[in-house]
């Protein structure tokens, strides 16, 4: 079979290699749409927030079908369609466990969901960022139509922030520099979209506001500056959550304000327990992730989806497919 495979630090290969064997409490899964992460080059350049050794496979946003299970496993059969949580208590998979970026990879039963028939494979291969902004949005309290939102980046996190608080029926404000990603904010249920890094933005955001400042704050380009500025851009009571990951760095912020406007500020870390609300959310709602998708490739074309999604400034999220109905 064909598979992507970190060789060491910088060895990307289109490998060769031998269909895995299952174990009696495993699974077989034949790809059908993953995606490329930022984390994912962060494995191929040597760092990772937990060990791993190579050579690995990557993976860890994908959409899949049943191929073989194991004696022991009875909730799955041959054709489902399937997708799989990443964090599998201290193993990551796609990271310390190999992924899915691969003809044919093997999971165990606990990791998987069905994929409900209202999605297609390409839009349940977006399921788990968005998970991670289902979780921020949850975390944020009873976020809905009396709210103002202001999001802080428009990447697939950021945009996907944006998606679920204006579904929610919240007026979204996205905050984002970027021409294509600020219409791609927009196509996604941003009301508005201002430059952060203008030097009246505070400004902007009050003026639309009328003078009051959001009520909800989602930080998802994790950058020191905009962690600052979700301080200024917040009304009194504000809700805000960090979804964006910076490890580091630092910016100068008005901590004062977060006693003096009476914030709640809370930090999350993926999206633990929140599978299958994601899930429900997204067959129900009808909503459409797929326009963050900004180019698509074959497994056999794998190395250069990996040289696309390194170029920030001209994709936003690529997927490798293998048989996927996008």
């Amino acid at each position: 079979m064909k598979a992507v495979q970190f060789q060491g630090v910088g060895q990307l290969a289109l490998a060769e290699l031998d269909v895995p064997r299952i174990g009696a409490d495993e699974v077989l899964v034949t790809l059908r749409s993953v995606g490329i992460c930022h984390s994912d080059f962060e494995l191929l350049e040597g760092r990772y927030i937990i060990p791993f050794e190579y050579p690995v496979i990557p993976g860890h946003e994908w959409s899949g079908e049943v191929v073989e299970v194991g004696r022991n496993v009875s909730d799955f059969r041959p054709g489902d369609r399937v997708l799989g949580e990443c964090v599998i208590g201290t193993e990551h998979f796609g990271f310390s466990i190999s992924g899915a970026a691969a003809e044919f990879f093997v999971v165990r039963p606990e990791w998987l969901h069905r994929v409900p028939d209202e999605l297609t494979d390409g839009q349940a291969a977006l399921v788990e960022p968005f998970s991670c902004a289902y979780f921020a949005a949850m975390r944020a309290g009873n976020l809905n139509a009396s709210d103002t939102a202001v999001v802080f980046g428009a990447g697939p996190i950021g945009l996907s922030c944006v998606a679920v608080a204006s579904t929610l029926g919240a007026r979204v404000i996205a905050a984002e520099p970027d021409p294509t990603r600020a219409a791609l904010a927009r196509q996604l249920g941003a009301e508005e979209v201002l430059d952060p890094t203008s030097e009246g933005f505070t400004e902007e955001v009050m003026a639309l506001t009328g003078g009051q400042g959001a009520n909800v704050v989602m930080e998802a380009s994790g950058q020191p500056a905009a962690m600052a500025a979700t301080l200024e851009v917040a009304g009194f009571n504000g809700r805000l959550v960090n979804i964006g990951i910076d490890v580091g760095r630092s910016a100068t912020a008005r901590l004062g304000l977060i006693q003096s406007k009476q914030l709640q500020i809370r930090g999350t870390i993926g999206s633990p327990g929140v599978w299958q609300e994601t899930l429900r959310f997204l067959a129900r709602t009808g909503l459409d992730l797929t326009p963050m998708v900004t180019r698509r490739f074959s497994l056999a074309d794998a190395p250069e989806a990996y040289a696309a999604a390194r170029r920030t400034d001209e994709n936003v999220k690529v997927h490798i497919e293998n048989g996927a109905r996008s």
